[in-house]
């Protein structure tokens, strides 16, 4: 599988997905308040703890399930999480340092709270590590065909990558409004530098005002 090549500066460690090569280069790093702030690992791990908790709480928002078609099951809230990190780490590839560390960090706590999810619903130590290379595979998947579309602005290929690993249907149309959602998102997250994400999170859009129909 070809990965994003953003995806390279945030490997998780461990569950054999630390293997990314051809990374992209990354912007210089900057001396100001947040390398300064990053630089302590008490500061370290509360940013991306902070960080973590407002896109776990975006990608629960109940507008997603009720407005946008996201099935309320556990593997729509997988595909929810996962949709809105790769959102955010293509935002953090496009900022300086230290935005990859943060990034990098940010993906490690979120393949941790899969493990732990794993474990809660009872899969035991010898199936963990099978489960977690299959949603490791799907988190990948997943980035490289948004990423895609994304880049290419291809509206069309976007619906119909939300419909099919998200809604889970292959019919296009199902996937419109979560695709407004996903480009509301991503000109906001544009318009964030590294200071506002740590301060005051990605801010994601209210899905409240992004049907299901129409054109995008």
């Amino acid at each position: 599988m070809e990965l994003a090549p953003w995806l390279s500066v945030a490997v998780p460690r461990g569950y054999g997905f630390d293997k990314a090569s051809s990374a992209t280069p990354l912007p210089p790093p900057v001396d100001g308040m947040i390398s300064r702030f990053f630089k302590r690992s008490s500061a370290r791990a509360s940013v991306v703890e902070a960080l973590h908790l407002r896109i776990n709480e975006a990608s629960r928002e109940p507008a997603l399930y009720t407005h946008l078609g996201v099935p309320d099951t556990v593997e729509g809230r997988f595909e929810c999480l996962t949709l809105h990190v790769i959102l955010v780490l293509r935002r953090m590839n496009q900022l300086p340092q230290p935005a990859a560390d943060i990034a990098q960090d940010l993906v490690n706590a979120v393949f941790l709270q899969l493990d732990s999810s794993l474990r809660e619903l009872g899969v035991g130590d010898f199936g963990v590590p099978k489960r977690m290379k299959k949603l490791g595979a799907a988190f990948y998947g997943r980035a490289a065909g948004y990423d895609g579309a994304l880049d290419a602005r291809d509206e069309d290929g976007l619906k119909a990558a939300l419909a099919r690993n998200v809604i889970g249907t292959e019919t296009p149309e199902a996937g419109a409004g979560l695709a407004r959602y996903v480009l509301r998102s991503v000109d906001l997250l544009n318009g964030r530098d590294l200071d506002h994400l740590i301060s005051h999170g990605p801010g994601f859009p209210s899905p409240l005002n992004l049907n299901q129909s129409g054109d995008i």
